[in-house]
C-alpha cells in the first residue's frame, strides 16, 4: 500500500466524518468530541503520507490549528459559535493547507448564512420566539466536503477536454 492511497483513504474517513458531523449537530446540535478528536488524531497520519516536513509545513498546520482555536474560542465566549463547531474547525486546521483553510472558512460563513435565513424563516412560521439553534455544522461540513473535492480529489478525476 502506497502512502497516496493511505492519504486518499485519510482523506475519505475524513469526508465520513465530515457526514457524520453534519447529520448529528442537524438531529441533535451537537457534534461529538469523540468525532472531533479523531479528526485531530487522523492528521499527524495524513501529514506523513502527504510527507510533509516538519519544518515548516506540520509547523504552519499546528500554528493554523492554535490561531483557529484563539478566534472561535473568542467567538464561543461572546455565543456567537457552539463548542463541537469551533473544536471541528480547529480540528479541520490541522488537514487544510491555509489559503484553502481561508476558502473553507468564506464558504463556511457563505453556507452558515444561507442555514440562518432558512432556520429563520421556519422559525417565523412557526411563530416561535425561543432561540433559534443554527446547526452550524453543516456549514462547515459542507465547505469542508467542497475543499476536499475541489482541492484534493479534483486531480483524481480525468479532465474534460
Amino acid at each position: 500500500m502506497t502512502k497516496e492511497t493511505i492519504q486518499y483513504g485519510l482523506l475519505l474517513i475524513l469526508a465520513i466524518g465530515l457526514l457524520i458531523a453534519a447529520f448529528t449537530d442537524l438531529r441533535s446540535r451537537r457534534i461529538g468530541n469523540w468525532l472531533n478528536g479523531a479528526i485531530a488524531l487522523g492528521a499527524p497520519v495524513f501529514w506523513w503520507s502527504s510527507n510533509l516536513s516538519l519544518w515548516p509545513d506540520i509547523a504552519i498546520q499546528i500554528g493554523l490549528m492554535l490561531v483557529t482555536l484563539v478566534v472561535l474560542s473568542g467567538l464561543f465566549a461572546l455565543r456567537a459559535m457552539g463548542g463541537g463547531d469551533v473544536k471541528l474547525l480547529t480540528a479541520l486546521a490541522l488537514w487544510i493547507s491555509p489559503i484553502w483553510f481561508l476558502k473553507l472558512v468564506i464558504i463556511t460563513a457563505i453556507a452558515g448564512g444561507v442555514l440562518t435565513i432558512i432556520f429563520g424563516a421556519f422559525h417565523v412560521m412557526r411563530r416561535r420566539k425561543d432561540r433559534i439553534a443554527i446547526p452550524y455544522g453543516v456549514a462547515i461540513a459542507f465547505a469542508g466536503l467542497w475543499v476536499l473535492a475541489v482541492h484534493y480529489f479534483a486531480p483524481l478525476t480525468p479532465s474534460m477536454v
